[in-house]
């Protein structure tokens, strides 16, 4: 009589998240870019402003998410 031995399925662990210094600069990027675009259209910009919102809503922070 032979002995089956169990093979076991090795535990693979979650995927960790990784905060790198780059997703840091690119988060304190978009932060600058939000605040002073916000400062510029309470000032009456109406084309630096929204092109300094676009910038750090869709290009910035999503960078700053995924990498």
């Amino acid at each position: 009589m032979s002995r089956r031995t169990r093979t076991t399925k090795p535990t693979v662990a979650p995927a960790s998240l990784r905060f790198t210094r780059v997703n840091a600069l690119l988060a304190a990027g978009g932060l600058v870019a939000l605040t002073l675009g916000y400062w510029l259209l309470a000032q009456g910009s109406i084309t630096a402003a929204p092109l300094l919102l676009v910038l750090a809503y869709v290009v910035l922070l999503p960078l700053a998410i995924i990498l």
